[in-house]
């Protein structure tokens, strides 16, 4: 499957400054395959280490940083001579040995002709425990796939191309856009996990995804039991597992006390700092005013978490698929905190910027809030083709900001003063202005 981030991997290759290369990004989102098919179809040789599997590989550090020493022994392992320029050296599962993520810093400085890329499960969290050579390593976050890698792995080219050169003003026919609109339901079910979206590009069956997606869920929760503190384990559980009824509230805020009655905010804050870290979740912090930088204008105690992939989202909430294919009236409810996780993702994916929302005096609420370039950018997510969004217009009243969008399933992308994008080309955002 096509991802994305192969061309951000090749320009890595391409930049005669590189550093080595971190790549960070949840669990399952695909790391060690795209590295491995970056090494097969851009070096001449790939040397692969495992420090979760390999145990032996952690002595090799334990002496000291001499990177030729480090690359003679590897060579040693792999049994064959490791070459600098012409091979792509992986460190898989690095989290595993500290000295490892230490000794980046050497081969920055004494040894930069070896191209070494390194990812690992939780490095969000390992990284702060740990020498990290700050300035000495690149870094890049991997997500799970986007709407568009989906449309692609379904094998709709010419629509997934569709979405990554869309251009302002270019019109969207009905029966073009009800594709999207099928494929989107597809993707709030599957999401965007690679096993899970192989699997059910392969065989469309329902019962398949499920069962990866749960699996996936299992290997979370084991990942709580085995790398978080024995006194988090419950908090990081209930937390993880009361995400989706509160942002089904219509005041989706997180409320801790709503996790357990009698738990308060100073109980879990460790264990949803944790959850963060892993790449989990995303805190969507409230903001008291739109301004530069957004960040200084946040308020941690208001806010709201969303999932790292709209499909675990789906599955963790235990909604049937069969509800959101039919368009079910139960399912209502649900459908907006679905469709904010999916716009959440697509934005954050496309821009690198964090997101926050807004209130006004709890009367008005805008779902997001982000930066774009030099401009702050309120977003009005909409889950169906209802376009009225009074909320965002007392915004623009009293903000008066160059840009606002509404994204809805409405095919419709005219708009001066306020633009229209619809749910499956939000990741283009940046297009629009």
């Amino acid at each position: 499957m096509k991802r994305d981030i192969l061309a951000k991997l090749l320009a890595w290759k391409n930049n005669e400054k590189k550093k080595p290369l971190i790549i960070n990004g949840v669990r399952q989102c695909g790391k060690t395959y795209i590295l491995n098919e970056f090494g097969d179809t851009n070096y001449k040789e790939k040397a692969y280490f495992n420090f979760e599997k390999e145990d032996s590989l952690s002595a090799i550090f334990e002496n000291d940083y001499d990177t030729d020493r480090i690359i003679f022994e590897l060579g040693l392992v792999l049994g064959k001579t490791i070459k600098p320029d012409t091979t792509l050296i992986i460190f898989d599962e690095i989290q595993e040995c500290s000295r490892a993520i230490t000794s980046l810093k050497y081969f920055c400085e004494n040894a930069p002709e070896y191209n070494i890329v390194c990812a690992g499960s939780l490095l969000g969290i390992h990284l702060k425990k740990t020498s990290f050579p700050v300035g000495k390593v690149d870094l890049i976050t991997m997500y799970p796939m986007s709407f568009s890698e989906f449309v692609r792995a379904n094998g709709e080219e010419m629509l997934a191309d569709f979405i990554d050169n869309y251009g302002k003003g270019t019109k969207i026919p009905e029966a073009v856009g009800n594709k999207y609109a099928n494929l989107l339901k597809q993707y709030y079910v599957v999401g965007g996990m690679p096993e899970v979206v192989q699997t059910w590009c392969d065989t469309h069956d329902i019962e398949k995804v499920e069962n990866i997606q749960q699996t996936i869920i299992d290997s979370y929760e084991y990942d709580f039991a085995k790398h978080a503190p024995i006194k988090e384990f419950p908090k990081l559980t209930a937390i993880w597992k009361s995400i989706p009824e509160q942002l089904a509230k219509p005041n989706s805020k997180f409320i801790f006390s709503h996790v357990k009655k009698g738990w308060r905010a100073k109980d879990l804050e460790d264990a949803l700092e944790w959850l963060i870290n892993a790449g989990l979740v995303y805190k969507v912090c409230k903001i008291e005013k739109p301004f530069m930088p957004l960040s200084s204008y946040k308020e941690d105690t208001s806010f709201k978490l969303y999932l790292a992939d709209v499909g675990i989202l789906r599955k963790l909430s235990k909604l049937p698929p069969q509800v959101i294919v039919d368009s079910s009236p139960i399912y209502t409810e649900f459908k907006g905190a679905l469709t904010e996780n999916f716009v959440l993702n697509e934005l954050t994916k496309s821009t690198d910027e964090d997101a926050y929302y807004w209130t006004s005096n709890n009367s008005a609420e805008v779902d997001f809030v982000i930066q774009c370039g030099i401009n702050i950018v309120p977003v009005e997510v909409k889950s169906e083709k209802n376009v009225k969004a009074r909320s965002l217009a007392e915004y623009r009243k009293k903000y008066k900001p160059e840009y606002s969008v509404k994204t809805s399933m409405k095919n419709d992308t005219n708009g001066k003063e306020i633009l229209n994008i619809p749910l499956y080309l939000i990741s283009k955002i940046k297009s629009f202005m």
